[in-house]
């Protein structure tokens, strides 16, 4: 057991997900704090039957800490753990900033989670596009390694914030008030209103006008999966959804897996659900996937255009596997393995 854990960014809509779980999931501990800037200082949180006071990230606060746990900004990443790797035995970290770092692991427990015995301090959890696809990449790798991939995700509002959804209610309402015609409307967040809208670029744009996003669905997949040959072509789109990323993912491996053996491989990987049965309509949806752990994988159809090629759809809640629960398990696999 952690004699102190902390959870960095605790006000965050993230980070108040990892609160939950460390509840629902029981997880053991002595001491726990919760951590924030200073306007969230004093901020009362309910945990385990009791009122915790939330404190200001700043490097003192980690004094007596064994376990962190934090889900923050990029940049505020970046500046507080350096100083929190010098106090703490252990950071689970959510941001992007450390992840493609080589001395640390990069880690989807179903996965990789031997990756974590190398750790220095410092374990990343992915971007949450990347989890469920290489939750879902993983037994077809492991059967018939993976040669490329070309994937188009479909990522709900709330994987850009509070503010994310905010958008989302502020332009359908003024859709529908406009007599369902589009209309500007100013936004937190998006360069467009999202309601009744598409639109085709998450992230920064980055090398040969692929963005930062899209560039993570590379990257990260070849550092989880251990293959720095894996090929990805990835167009990511945000998408009026509330919650709950969809992806459309075309996948070439070294030698052929039918449809049959594609679907036994799916229904034993931990942590996948298979949902793929289209007469009966029996395929994954954000409606069916919100507020639970696993990936969920439908529409698995041989590719027509290539050979040794599967195409299927993946759905799952980015808050929850995409962030918060990766990395409580990441720090559940601590507590039991090291």
């Amino acid at each position: 057991m952690y004699d102190s854990v902390a959870v960095v960014g605790a006000t965050g809509a993230v980070g108040t997900l990892i609160i939950r779980m460390l509840q629902e999931r029981k997880f053991p501990y002595k001491k726990i704090k919760f951590l924030a800037s200073k306007r969230s200082v004093g901020k009362p949180i309910q945990f385990n039957g009791a009122e915790v006071l939330v404190e200001e990230l700043c490097p003192d606060a980690f004094n007596d800490v064994d376990l962190v746990i934090a889900s923050t900004p990029d940049d505020v990443a970046r500046d507080f753990i350096p100083e929190a790797r010098k106090r703490v035995k252990v950071i689970v970290d959510e941001s992007g900033y450390w992840r493609m770092y080589p001395d640390v692991p990069l880690v989807i427990p179903e996965v990789n989670a031997e990756a974590i015995r190398k750790h220095k301090g410092l374990i990343s959890s992915p971007n949450c596009s990347t989890t469920q696809m290489v939750v879902a990449l993983k037994p077809l790798h492991d059967y018939a390694r993976v040669r490329r991939v070309v994937v188009s995700t479909y990522q709900a509002t709330s994987g850009a914030g509070v503010a994310g959804n905010r958008d989302l209610v502020k332009s359908s309402k003024a859709w529908l008030e406009n007599n369902n015609q589009y209309c500007d409307c100013e936004c937190e967040t998006f360069p467009y209103p999202i309601g009744f809208n598409c639109i085709p670029q998450i992230g920064s744009e980055k090398e040969r006008g692929y963005t930062s996003e899209e560039l993570k669905l590379l990257y990260e997949t070849r550092k989880i999966l251990g293959d720095s040959a894996i090929q990805v072509c990835p167009t990511a789109v945000r998408v009026p959804v509330a919650n709950c990323h969809s992806e459309s993912v075309v996948v070439e491996t070294e030698r052929k897996i039918s449809v049959e053996k594609a679907r036994e491989l799916f229904a034993a990987m931990p942590g996948v659900v298979l949902m793929d049965e289209m007469a009966s309509h029996t395929y994954p949806t954000p409606f069916h996937c919100h507020d639970t752990d696993e990936v969920y994988v439908g529409r698995i159809r041989e590719d027509f255009s290539t050979a040794n090629s599967l195409a299927f759809w993946c759905v799952s809640d980015n808050l929850r596997k995409g962030a918060a629960t990766n990395a409580v398990q990441i720090a559940e696999w601590i507590q039991q393995n090291l």
